[in-house]
Order: C-alpha cells, then sequence, then structure tokens
C-alpha cells in the first residue's frame, strides 16, 4: 500500500512539474506568439500589445515557473526536498480556491476556468494528503 501511495505521490508531483511548468513558455516566447495563445484562452478586448498586459503576464508566468521549478526539485531529490511537499501542495490548493470564487464572481466561461482549478484543487489537494507523514 505504501509502495502504491508513493507512486501516486510522485506522479501527482510530476504532474505539477509539468502544470506549473509549462509558464516557462509564457516567459521567454515572442509576445506574438503569447497575444495568439491568450486569444486561444479567451483574453477580451484589451489592445493588442498592451504594455501591462504584457507586464502582467511575463510576471505571472515567471512567478508560477518559480513554483514549477520548486516542484521539479521535490521530484529529482524527494530526501532532499520533499518536505516542501506539503506547502506546495496547500499552495497549489489556495491557488485554486482563489481562482474558483473569481471565476464564479466574474462568471467566466468553463474553459479554461474549470480546467485550472481542477488542476489546482485536484493535484494539490492530492499531494497534501499523500505527502502527509503516517
Amino acid at each position: 500500500m505504501r509502495f502504491q501511495r508513493e507512486s501516486v505521490l510522485r506522479l501527482l508531483v510530476w504532474a505539477a512539474v509539468a502544470g506549473w511548468g509549462v509558464s516557462l513558455l509564457g516567459v521567454f516566447l515572442p509576445w506574438s506568439w503569447m497575444e495568439v495563445v491568450l486569444q486561444n484562452l479567451g483574453k477580451g478586448s484589451a489592445p493588442v500589445g498592451d504594455p501591462m498586459l504584457r507586464y502582467w503576464l511575463r510576471m505571472a508566468t515567471a512567478s508560477w515557473s518559480v513554483i514549477g521549478f520548486l516542484f521539479l526539485c521535490c521530484a529529482l531529490y524527494p530526501k532532499k526536498y520533499g518536505a516542501m511537499l506539503p506547502l506546495l501542495g496547500g499552495g497549489s490548493v489556495f491557488v485554486g480556491i482563489v481562482l474558483l470564487l473569481n471565476g464564479l464572481a466574474l462568471s467566466l466561461p468553463p474553459f479554461p476556468f474549470l480546467g485550472d482549478i481542477s488542476f489546482c484543487l485536484g493535484v494539490g489537494g492530492g499531494i497534501l494528503l499523500l505527502s502527509r507523514r503516517r
């Protein structure tokens, strides 16, 4: 049973690495590409190349990339960094709750809103549950 629990935990941590780490693309891809990505994700009528939108996107994607990097440290070196997992899992749950509350308050469409909150709550909650010491 312990092996199965650790395997699922490992899978969730790698999912977190991928889910948070994909944000690294937003740091380095050219703005013209990111504009297309944002439009496909439902970006509204902000002016093309709006400086504040560009700044906030780079700030957010850089921050999310750091979270992905921390999960990567936990995945690659679980003995050294595994103690961070409950904190990172709790942080993911917190982000999921913030997204849920704001998405509902703003009446956002299901895509990508439900995917984001499902990822944060599912991966974060699973990591929280499975990383507890028995």
